[in-house]
């Protein structure tokens, strides 16, 4: 259940670079609770299909978000962990959208009423490897099976070395308005080092066309922690992505795992930047950040004051699913595609990873959803908590006691126990009404959140998380 929550406090966070060491190690990023590894093969088409008749019909249905996964590029980028398919044959990407149509036509049969969309969001791989014509046969068989919300926002992912002003004007009259753009690094020698060439006027070019075109916000993904990277190299960077004005910035810390992501395999670990210098492009970075005015959301992600996230988060609104930060909190998510995760009421469902089987299980007529699992009680109120705490950076007990009719501190007495180290060095505070993260412990809150995972402490899982920092 959706609770009410306080508007965050909007201290700066502060960087403790002795407590950040100290803390550092692995953990999940909570796009989900419980986490995909968590997910099972005893949830699978026929579980799923139960859950979508189960949506209640008409006024009482919550809004819907679709999540449709495009994994093809036209060339790897060496730090890429997505799941993703190479190839410059256009084709093989109308033999994708026969097989993504049937699933979207599936599951909107199985929905008691034609679905209202709110958010809609299209990831990759790179989206607009489709050409002109693709976009519109694919947003044409959505709009036939669901009514996308007048005033809902409906993302893209662009990679900007294969867009120009054409596309984003197409985007625009199919009814997108906001944008992911990926830059990751201006300088020549780390994107020679990644195998991702782009010029800082090419990226340009298509931000500026967005704001043409009547997009509400743009979004740039940098990453911190590859191949030749150096302390002024990201200032430079920084500084040119400041001049762009993006409404959001994601900053995310490169995790490399060769052994996992076999394009990581040609990068040279030698020319990685070490711990210590990492530190000192996130703690530059931050500060530069919130010098050119963004605020910090959590995580790695920043945003201007008047964007929609930043205001979420002071009204006590922001949400986080597998797409990172969101404003829309009541949402089921449908998900379609290879690998594509979605939620319903008190459920994940995954579908297959590999093409071949998600075609196979289409031609037998069938969903392709291989895992996921139903949520239980314990599961929704730790949920509802480290959402909490990962968006506002503090739960307050009363609407949790109301809405799930505990006793907070009695039913979390062992990781109030947990909490005391978190205390005692000046990252948390436990008041008669809240725990609250405090800007000392903000870069650390995924660690204050593994508290609050039973999964941790109960199941062992298979999985490598990245790191905390």
């Amino acid at each position: 259940m959706a609770l009410p929550l306080p508007p965050a406090q909007t201290e700066h966070l502060v960087f403790d670079r002795e407590l950040i060491v100290r803390y550092d190690g692995n953990g999940p990023r909570y796009t989900s609770y419980p986490t995909a590894d968590r997910f099972g093969p005893g949830f699978g088409p026929a579980e799923y299909r139960h859950v979508l008749q189960q949506r209640a019909p008409g006024t009482l249905a919550k809004p819907l978000s679709l999540y449709f996964h495009l994994p093809f590029c036209n060339t790897v980028c060496y730090y890429c962990a997505c799941n993703k398919v190479i190839t410059k044959d256009k084709s093989r990407a109308d033999q994708y959208l026969d097989y993504l149509i049937r699933e979207i036509n599936l599951q909107a049969d199985l929905l008691p009423k034609k679905g209202l969309v709110r958010q809609l969001h299209f990831g990759g791989g790179t989206p607009t490897f489709l050409s002109h014509e693709q976009l519109e046969r694919l947003m044409a068989a959505i709009r036939q099976r669901f009514d996308l919300q007048q005033g809902g926002e409906f993302s893209i992912e662009i990679d900007p070395r294969k867009v120009g002003m054409d596309t984003v004007q197409l985007l625009a009259q199919l009814g997108f308005n906001r944008m992911s753009v990926g830059i990751q690094d201006f300088e020549p020698a780390v994107q020679e080092a990644v195998n991702r060439i782009q010029s800082y006027d090419e990226t340009r070019v298509v931000i500026e066309a967005a704001r043409m075109y009547g997009f509400k916000s743009v979004s740039v993904d940098l990453i911190y922690g590859l191949p030749k990277q150096t302390l002024d190299s990201i200032a430079r960077t920084l500084e040119l992505v400041i001049q762009l004005r993006p409404e959001r910035i994601s900053l995310y810390n490169y995790a490399h795992l060769p052994e996992r992501f076999m394009p990581q395999r040609r990068i040279n670990a030698a020319e990685l930047p070490s711990p210590e210098t990492k530190l000192d492009i996130l703690q530059m970075a931050i500060a530069r950040l919130e010098d050119a005015g963004y605020v910090f959301i959590g995580m790695d992600h920043f945003a201007l004051p008047s964007d929609e996230l930043t205001i979420a988060q002071r009204r006590g609104r922001l949400h986080r699913n597998f797409q990172g930060y969101s404003t829309h909190a009541d949402c089921d998510l449908l998900a379609f595609g290879v690998s594509a995760i979605g939620k319903v009421g008190a459920s994940y469902n995954q579908n297959t990873k590999e093409l071949d089987d998600y075609y196979a299980r289409l031609d037998a007529g069938d969903l392709p959803v291989v895992r996921g699992m139903h949520l239980g009680p314990d599961d929704l109120l730790r949920r509802a908590v480290i959402q909490a705490l990962m968006c506002q950076f503090e739960v307050y007990f009363q609407p949790f006691e109301v809405g799930y009719m505990i006793d907070f501190p009695r039913y979390f007495e062992e990781e109030f126990g947990l909490l005391q180290q978190f205390i005692d060095d000046g990252l948390v505070e436990i008041t008669d009404e809240a725990v609250r993260v405090l800007p000392r412990g903000r870069l650390l809150v995924r660690s204050v959140a593994m508290v609050f995972d039973r999964y941790l402490r109960t199941r062992q899982t298979q999985a490598r998380y990245s790191k905390l920092i």
